[in-house]
């Protein structure tokens, strides 16, 4: 899971296997898989990296 500021400052956390699509226009839009829609202040850039980041925690502990 990742967190997340929406516009209001309130945090939240999402699962990154929810996130199906993701755009800015210009406030940042998430669309997840069951067809809910959260703005947040963070750039995709930004919560791109922080996918990328949690996918590097969660999987550096499985064996080669």
């Amino acid at each position: 899971m990742i967190l997340l500021t929406r516009l209001n400052g309130q945090k939240l956390m999402i699962s990154v296997d929810v996130i199906e699509s993701m755009e800015e226009t210009p406030d940042t839009i998430i669309t997840l898989t069951n067809g809910k829609k959260l703005v947040v202040k963070e750039s995709i850039r930004q919560i791109r990296e922080k996918v990328v980041e949690f996918n590097r925690s969660a999987f550096s502990n499985l064996k080669k």
